[in-house]
């Protein structure tokens, strides 16, 4: 009994001083440093001049203006994006879906949009007119695996394309990988290239990203499939942060917060995408 009773207050008292720890070392956030891949279009992308553009930096800019932030923003490859945050080089990183994988080793803000994912096919290539294209699908529900299924069955024999350390190729993995050849790259613009040069047969992405560009392809691309959530997909688009510090998520979700009720998201969002993706409620 005592045993027990002395285990439970020294776990309570290493808890307090943990608490009282993190109250001492709480930091007062005035400058944050924030990563992006810059080859996302029309979330991010680099102009001709250098420049970067797009949702998440119309995104980042507001919240930091609105949180009094200084804010230094430095474009790298994708796959680099959470290392480079959990070695202190980033205070955030655009744009990161939240996954069971990712919450292992990095917090989340509230999202600034939801988008699900499709495919980016050839316009004159065999997966044009893939099962319950432009519907809506959960593929946790029984309906959303019984179109997983069908669409397998499709693909089989096919090369599909995908970036590293996404959740797109994660998926893909777990549900075609033992019937197609899986090729991964460094950014979602290399898939692209290989899908116009008939290296590819598709590529499973955003569908965001997979409709600008199919648009900017004038013909060449065309999007393909149901528009899916659910699983390890990672379809609510937030900005992410190291664990353990809750002042700069709260700071983030605070200005987001803002920018949801007076329409600021909404309006950046039908900005970029033409329609309007911000969280609702």
């Amino acid at each position: 009994m005592f045993k027990k009773s002395a285990l439970a207050a020294a776990t309570a008292l290493c808890a307090f001083s943990v608490l009282l720890g993190g109250a001492a070392l709480a930091k007062d956030w005035k400058k944050v440093t924030v990563g992006v891949e810059g080859a996302f279009p029309p979330f991010n992308s680099t102009t001709a001049n250098g420049e970067l553009q797009g949702l998440d930096l119309d995104v980042i800019n507001e919240v930091c203006k609105r949180a009094e932030l200084e804010c230094t923003i430095v474009a790298q490859d994708w796959d680099s994006q959470i290392p480079s945050l959990l070695s202190g080089k980033f205070d955030v990183v655009l744009t990161m879906g939240p996954n069971e994988e990712r919450r292992k080793v990095i917090d989340f803000s509230d999202p600034y949009v939801i988008t699900p994912n499709t495919f980016l096919v050839a316009a004159d290539g065999p997966l044009t007119k893939l099962p319950h294209t432009g519907e809506h699908l959960n593929t946790d529900t029984e309906e959303g695996q019984k179109a997983i299924a069908e669409i397998k069955e499709v693909l089989k024999g096919m090369t599909l394309g995908a970036s590293l350390s996404t959740s797109q190729l994660k998926f893909v993995e777990q549900n075609f990988g033992d019937v197609v050849d899986v090729k991964t790259y460094k950014s979602s613009e290399q898939v692209q290239l290989d899908i116009e040069g008939g290296r590819l047969d598709g590529q499973f992405d955003n569908v965001v990203f997979a409709r600008d560009r199919a648009e900017a392809s004038k013909g060449t691309l065309t999007t393909s499939g149901p528009l899916l959530v659910g699983g390890v997909q990672a379809t609510n688009v937030c900005i992410g942060i190291r664990k353990e510090e809750p002042e700069l998520q709260a700071i983030l979700n605070k200005a987001l917060g803002e920018m949801a009720t007076d329409g600021t998201l909404a309006e950046l969002s039908k900005k970029w995408f033409k329609v309007d993706l911000s969280p609702k409620g």
